[in-house]
């Protein structure tokens, strides 16, 4: 393949629209990835304050009863993994598994660690660090965000309560997501995107391919039957045309140089040796 010119010619061609078609690829799917997986933990992030605005009402009563009852029927929905309500202390206050209720949880485990890395625990964290991903025991992927539950005015000053105004955080809501959907979505973009790629890879060679095929190697086919024929001292029946203009100046001089020979009646033999006569 490599002695032809084609080869040559098509074969590196080929190899660089590929490399640089499969980089686009890989960059633009990444992009595509982090867009999706940002807007989901987004989503995450509005559905677990809904839920706090929702059961604030319940918290400020202190009506557990509601509370659970709210929380268990967000929990039944499609897609939710679990939904769990630490007090101050890390212990599970309303899960909706109940084998999870008076749990503590581990300060250093991978949810908490972003608020407990320090002596101090922060109070404040970004969508993007207050969620992380994980395999649940089921064999589930799953997408958790972390809420904390902050401590208003409207609670430390109400006679029922007694958290005082310097507590920041009374709580943190954890709510888990499943992320089959999210799984399922990224890998029909991706099955798209490579025939996608596949396409753009044909249609590029394959139309590089025919446009040198007609604006090259043709031309070059031509150029090579012309020099045969003033090499055997055959005469052009025709002028060559249709050339490229840098194979033009060429095929002109072989036609040329075969007009002279043809009218001298010169041997290409002796062409060859140098016994053409100087005034041709």
């Amino acid at each position: 393949m490599f002695n032809s010119l084609a080869g040559r010619a098509l074969v590196p061609v080929g190899i660089a629209v590929t490399g640089f078609v499969v980089v686009c690829f890989l960059l633009l799917y990444s992009v595509i990835k982090n867009v999706v997986n940002r807007d989901t933990v987004g989503h995450a992030t509005n559905l677990a304050d809904t839920i706090l605005r929702s059961t604030r009402y319940a918290m400020l009563k202190s009506d557990r009863e509601t509370l659970t009852t709210i929380i268990q029927n967000i929990g039944q929905q499609h897609g939710v993994e679990h939904i769990r309500v630490f007090n101050k202390e890390g212990i599970v206050q309303i899960s909706t598994k109940t084998e999870e209720l008076g749990r503590q949880v581990d300060k250093k485990a991978e949810g908490c660690i972003g608020c407990h890395a320090g002596a101090i625990p922060s109070s404040t964290l970004g969508s993007m660090e207050r969620a992380r991903t994980f395999t649940n025991g089921e064999g589930r992927e799953v997408l958790a965000v972390m809420a904390p539950i902050y401590n208003g005015p409207e609670c430390f000053n109400a006679p029922c309560h007694f958290h005082p105004p310097s507590q920041k955080v009374l709580g943190t809501l954890d709510i888990g997501l499943s992320r089959q959907m999210l799984l399922k979505s990224l890998a029909a973009i991706r099955n798209q995107m490579i025939v996608f790629t596949v396409m753009i890879l044909v249609l590029t060679v394959g139309g590089v391919t025919a446009l040198l095929r007609r604006s090259v190697f043709l031309p070059l086919l031509k150029l090579r039957r012309v020099a045969e024929q003033v090499e055997a001292g055959e005469h052009p029946e025709a002028h060559p045309s249709h050339f490229p203009r840098e194979l033009d100046r060429i095929a002109q001089s072989l036609y040329n140089l075969s007009q002279k020979n043809h009218n001298a009646g010169e041997d290409p033999a002796a062409i060859e040796k140098g016994t053409v006569p100087k005034d041709l």
